[in-house]
């Protein structure tokens, strides 16, 4: 553990030295940020706000509908997590998970209900790109970089789809996924207890998902399709506090494209990868240099920088929340 642990601080302090000069030059806009007109963050930080309230009510779909408190404190907890540590969503995923069942949720569905939000959500991210299929049809130019990022987006999503597709109806392709998971897992783990029943449990956990989300699939699929669009919009915000007017769908893919980024493991929340590469993308979409890096920094303070403080408040909230319903300590009777 201790080894992963370093392999990935250092594949991380690499990766923020190769970004750092272009971080330099980004970052040095940031009193151009400070200027904007206060109006427009505040409409950012609702829409990006309005975007997390769609991934507490998808969640809380996925899982079986319980209380909102532990979803939205541990989802803003393990966001948080997810943005400053090695490893990103697989930390702040294992942070949530733990939230969730140290509030009392049954563990199998805690797994399932989450892995079938994030699945959802990853899903309509790699479909955005389609919806600017008709922009380009018609012939909007576009440059080739944005192009083949809306490509890249448009396979994946199909590959995902299709996986996806192929896990949800058969048993026996979810079968063999789960023994080769369980196989390589013992293989690699030799020292710890052999894990048994992937497999069927895997079936079980997915049924009972499909169960649940049946009835809400459209609340569902609203909420992940949302849950970008808001997101998105808050970008468009950025641009048009700066005075950029750049063709929305271009903005699409930029953000799309970015949004990957931020999913790679090499940094912390994509830290300085999305940075560098939003700006060099809004560039390709037809913003200036200047408004590119105030509209990315903006953008990335409401996204990434504010709900830091926000996720540490609410795993706070939760361990205090905890500790209130630990029972008292007996008393201490007297002899005689």
């Amino acid at each position: 553990m201790l080894v992963k642990r370093g392999v990935a601080l250092v594949v991380t302090a690499i990766s923020l030295y190769l970004v750092l000069p272009s971080l330099a030059e980004l970052f040095s806009s940031w009193p151009d940020v400070a200027s904007l007109e206060p109006a427009w963050l505040a409409a950012m930080v609702a829409l990006e706000a309005s975007s997390l309230a769609t991934v507490w009510i998808l969640q809380r779909i996925c899982l079986r509908r319980p209380a909102f408190g532990p979803v939205v404190l541990s989802q803003l907890a393990g966001n948080a997590l997810a943005k400053v540590a090695p490893g990103s969503g697989a930390a702040g995923g294992a942070l949530q998970y733990r939230m969730l069942v140290d509030a009392g949720l049954p563990r199998g569905a805690v797994g399932a209900g989450l892995t079938t939000a994030n699945l959802l959500t990853f899903a309509t991210l790699l479909a955005l790109p389609v919806l600017t299929a008709p922009a380009v049809a018609l012939g909007l130019p576009v440059k080739r970089g944005l192009v083949q990022a809306a490509l890249l987006g448009a396979a994946l999503f199909l590959a995902v789809a299709t996986l996806g597709g192929v896990l949800l109806a058969s048993d026996r392709a979810l079968t063999f996924v789960g023994r080769v998971v369980q196989g390589a897992r013992n293989r690699i783990l030799q020292r710890r207890t052999p894990l048994h029943g992937l497999p069927a449990r895997l079936v079980s956990d997915r049924n009972a998902a499909l169960r649940v989300i049946g009835p809400r699939a459209r609340e569902a699929l609203m909420s992940a399709v949302l849950r970008w669009l808001l997101d998105y919009s808050a970008l468009l915000v950025a641009l048009a506090a700066v005075g950029a007017e750049p063709r929305a769908a271009l903005v699409l893919l930029a953000f799309t494209a970015a949004q990957v980024l931020a999913l790679i493991p090499v940094t912390p929340g994509g830290l300085g990868f999305v940075e560098a590469g939003l700006t060099g993308l809004l560039v390709l979409a037809g913003v200036g240099a200047g408004d590119a890096a105030v509209a990315t920094l903006a953008y990335r303070f409401v996204s990434y920088w504010l709900p830091l403080p926000a996720g540490a408040a609410a795993a706070v909230v939760h361990r205090r929340s905890l500790r209130g319903r630990q029972p008292p300590p007996a008393p201490i009777g007297l002899d005689g």
